[in-house]
């Protein structure tokens, strides 16, 4: 029986050779992934078994501290969805919390306000014009004054009874002032005098000291975004400076010595794709990325990175499996790291891994492959960050799926998706080692163990870019 006839609808470039094995051997604890290189990329590209079933696992896990056999590793990997929470409550531990800092308004951008924002004065501070025209006081008609009223003057005389005066939008307003009469609702007669063209109201066309706020008043509770708009009323209110969560700095390594940084693949060499990909992403998770270093398959090398590293998160790509040259688990058990998750139930990216180096900093471990290496970034690289910057998740949203998707038997899938209307329509090329889908996606659909059906309302994981655009997200 082939992997296509165990399941309708099975697409060849949708498996990796590890899960069309678990589709026909799921059950008989039979199914393991291959041991040689993956055609992208070798060991911890993949999404074979992950390394708790390797003898260099370390000691320690979150369920035993012994090493794993092969049957049991189904049952130590975590769920997909207690995995991101894992992530995100890791982050929330009194020495993971990054302290405040004061930041400048021109800094501020995308950060997380740790204090609330408390207006410093009333807004407005004084009582303004809100229309060009003229201030005038008492029942017209009015005579008018030579001078007029500019935004920025200063204190201008009071008006008396019957009087008006040129008046610019912003301005102060004279003492006395009953309305402000706009430019197109006045005339003036032969003798000068203004008289209004429609009726008007007491007190029309003036901003009033206070109506938006009064000094004290709290403008903005602290875990608020930091967004252009907030820039504007911080800078209203009186501020240079905002109390905020500074960005997660973030230290990338990218392992394997078969990754090319130019030119076309040759001779088995392979273009890296995880490190032109991977900073922008983080970036546009609220990160700072420190630096980007190419270790290759050095155990030693990666070793020295990581204990001289004073990044809060450092994330690595490829060896997490268990071949001859996956370093990152007895590296982390020789620096008796506490692993929180081992291996997660999803496709891809199936042996993705989040260690506790110190209680001040993590590491995430990505599988080599790309699209699989996505997946662990969007699995726990993104719920860690963003509970380190202290930004609130997203509203979680579901579309019904144009067509039906086949899943995997006991793991979740995400899956490359765009919309379009009210549905999201699923994209080829979602295999392990592909770039293609995810590059015209919209989103990831969120597939659970067995599949989706056409129609089925399907959780959705937004990519940033398509939401709030190139130039916001990675700014």
């Amino acid at each position: 029986m082939t992997a296509r006839g165990t399941r309708q609808g099975l697409d060849a470039e949708d498996l990796d050779v590890e899960e069309a094995l678990a589709l026909v051997k799921d059950g008989n604890g039979t199914a393991r992934p291959p041991g040689g290189h993956s055609p992208a990329q070798r060991g911890g590209s993949g999404d074979g078994a992950p390394p708790s079933s390797s003898p260099s696992s370390p000691a320690r896990s979150p369920e035993a501290g012994h090493r794993a056999d092969p049957a049991e590793h189904r049952h130590r990997a975590t769920s997909w969805p207690e995995a991101r929470t894992i992530a995100a409550r890791a982050a929330r531990s009194g020495a993971a919390r990054l302290a405040p800092v004061s930041v400048t308004l021109g800094d501020a951008l995308g950060l997380v306000l740790a204090a609330p924002l408390t207006a410093l004065t009333d807004l407005p501070s004084f009582d303004t014009s809100a229309m060009d025209g003229w201030a005038v006081a008492g029942p017209g008609p009015w005579h008018v004054r030579e001078e007029g009223v500019l935004a920025g003057s200063s204190a201008p005389a009071p008006l008396a009874d019957g009087e008006a005066v040129r008046i610019a939008t912003g301005a102060r307003i004279p003492p006395d002032t009953t309305a402000v009469l706009r430019s197109e609702h006045g005339r003036t007669d032969d003798n000068g005098r203004l008289h209004p063209t429609r009726e008007m109201q007491h007190g029309q066309d003036i901003r009033p000291r206070g109506q938006e706020c009064r000094s004290g008043d709290q403008l903005l509770r602290a875990g608020a975004v930091v967004t252009p708009a907030v820039l504007g009323l911080a800078a209203a209110a009186g501020y240079d400076t905002l109390a905020a969560v500074p960005r997660p700095r973030v230290e990338v390594l990218v392992l394997g010595d078969e990754l090319l940084t130019e030119g076309r693949p040759h001779d088995g060499l392979i273009r890296d794709a995880l490190g032109p990909m991977l900073p922008p992403w983080l970036r546009s998770l609220g990160a700072e990325v420190t630096s980007v270093r190419r270790l290759g398959d050095d155990a030693k090398a990666l070793h020295k990175a990581i204990t001289a590293s004073a990044a809060d998160l450092i994330v690595t790509t490829g060896g997490t499996a268990s071949g001859p040259v996956d370093h990152v688990h007895p590296t982390l058990r020789r620096l008796d790291a506490e692993l929180l998750v081992d291996g997660v139930k999803v496709r891809p990216g199936h042996p993705m891994l989040l260690a506790r180096l110190k209680e001040d900093q993590h590491l995430v471990g990505l599988p080599g492959n790309p699209l699989a290496a996505v997946s662990g970034l969007l699995t726990l690289a993104e719920p860690l960050l963003r509970a380190l910057a202290a930004r609130p998740a997203s509203e979680p949203y579901a579309l019904p799926l144009r067509q039906s998707v086949h899943g995997h038997p006991y793991d979740t899938r995400l899956i490359p998706v765009v919309l379009r209307g009210d549905h999201a329509v699923p994209l080829h090329y979602n295999g392990p080692a592909m770039l293609r889908g995810i590059a015209a996606a919209d989103a990831l659909a969120v597939v659970p163990p067995g599949g989706a059906r056409a129609g089925q309302e399907t959780e959705l994981l937004d990519l940033p870019w398509a939401t709030a655009g190139i130039d916001a997200c990675f700014t």
